[in-house]
C-alpha cells in the first residue's frame, strides 16, 4: 500500500480477504467482481491452502498486478486459519470477506462504507445476498425467501439464527476485528457465526438491506457437513456463555439446548438412531431443564420408531 495511504488513511482503505482453495472455475469470476468494484481504495490478500498447479499459476499472474498479495499455505482445510493468514497481512482501515465462490455487485464495497458513515456508531456492516446455482443462476427458492432485516443491537437475534448474514457480506473496521480475535480456528464449523456474535457484543451493526452478494451452491461448497455444523455450533455457544452477563448467558444456553435437540431429530430422521441416542446423552447434562429439548426429542423418538415399523 502507498506510504500515504498508510499514514493517513484520508478515507476507510479496504483490504479485501479471500481464502482459496482450487476451485478455479468459481474464483475468477469471484476475483473479477472485485476489480468491478466502485469504491478505489483497497487492496486484495489471497490465502491460498495448498492449491494445484493450475490455480497457483493464475494465483501468481494475479500477484504481478498492483494491489493484490498472495499468501501461501501447505493444506490444512480449515477455513478459518486460511482467513486469519490473510487477516494478518491486512493494513486497511476496514476488513471485507469474499470466499473463492461467490460474487460482489459492483458497488457492495461503496454502499457499505456509506452506510457506515450514516451510522457513525456501527463498526461493522453486512449486506443481503441471493443465493445462486453453480452457474450464477439465482435459485428457484430466491423468489419465495424472505430476508428479514436487523440493524443496531443484533446478539439476541445472531443466536437464534433469526438475523442471516453470510461471509462475503461483511465489511468490519479491522480494529474491531483485531480485538474480537478473527476466526476461531479450534471449531470444526459455524466459525463465522461464531465471529459475528463477538463482533456485536462490541458494535452494533449497519445493514444495507439491497443483496449485494450472490452467495453460489454447488457440490464442492465447505458446509456441507451438516453434523460438524451442529457440533461446531455447539462449542461456539458454549464458548461464549462463560464470557457475558447471566441474561446473555440465559439466551445461549437455551439455544445450546435447541441446537442439541436439532441434532437428535435430524439423526433420527435420517434414521441414525445410535447416533440420535448418542446426540441426546451427549447434550442431556446442559439441555435437560428445557422442555423445547425434552419435546424435541421425545417426538424425534417416536417419529423413529413408527418409520422403524413401517418399513
Amino acid at each position: 500500500m502507498p506510504a500515504a495511504q498508510t499514514a493517513v488513511h484520508a478515507r476507510p482503505f479496504v483490504s479485501i480477504v479471500v481464502p482459496t482453495f482450487d476451485r478455479l472455475e468459481y474464483l475468477r469470476p469471484a476475483i473479477d467482481s472485485v476489480f468491478a468494484q466502485t469504491w478505489p481504495d483497497w487492496d486484495l490478500i489471497i490465502a491460498d491452502d495448498g492449491s494445484g498447479d493450475e490455480l497457483r499459476a493464475y494465483l501468481r499472474d494475479l500477484e504481478s498486478r498492483p494491489r493484490v498479495k498472495v499468501v501461501w499455505l501447505a493444506h490444512r482445510g480449515v477455513p478459518a486459519a486460511v482467513r486469519n493468514a490473510a487477516i494478518r497481512e491486512a493494513t486497511g482501515t476496514h476488513v471485507a470477506f469474499l470466499d473463492s465462490d461467490d460474487l460482489w455487485a459492483p458497488r457492495k464495497l461503496e454502499q457499505q462504507l456509506a452506510r457506515l458513515r450514516a451510522r457513525p456508531g456501527c463498526r461493522w456492516s453486512y449486506t443481503a445476498f441471493r443465493r445462486v446455482d453453480r452457474a450464477g443462476v439465482p435459485l428457484a427458492a430466491e423468489r419465495t425467501r424472505r430476508f428479514d432485516p436487523h440493524e443496531g443491537d443484533i446478539f439476541e437475534q445472531l443466536v437464534a439464527h433469526t438475523a442471516e448474514l453470510r461471509t462475503p457480506t461483511v465489511l468490519v473496521e479491522r480494529a474491531l476485528l483485531l480485538d474480537a480475535g478473527g476466526f476461531d480456528e479450534d471449531l470444526p464449523s459455524a466459525e463465522d457465526y461464531d465471529l459475528w456474535m463477538r463482533l456485536a457484543l462490541r458494535s452494533p451493526v449497519a445493514l444495507v438491506a439491497e443483496p449485494l452478494v450472490d452467495v453460489r451452491r454447488h457440490d464442492r461448497n465447505y458446509s456441507d457437513d451438516w453434523a460438524t455444523a451442529f457440533a461446531g455450533r455447539d462449542r461456539s455457544l458454549a464458548k461464549l456463555s462463560t464470557a457475558v452477563d447471566p441474561a446473555r448467558r440465559a439466551l445461549l444456553l437455551r439455544e445450546r439446548a435447541r441446537n442439541g435437540a436439532k441434532l437428535v431429530a435430524e439423526h433420527a430422521r435420517r434414521g441414525e438412531r445410535l447416533q440420535a441416542l448418542g446426540a441426546f446423552v451427549g447434550s442431556a447434562p446442559y439441555a435437560w431443564s428445557y422442555p423445547e429439548w425434552w419435546w424435541r426429542a421425545l417426538r424425534a423418538a417416536a417419529g423413529s420408531a413408527l418409520r422403524g415399523r413401517v418399513r
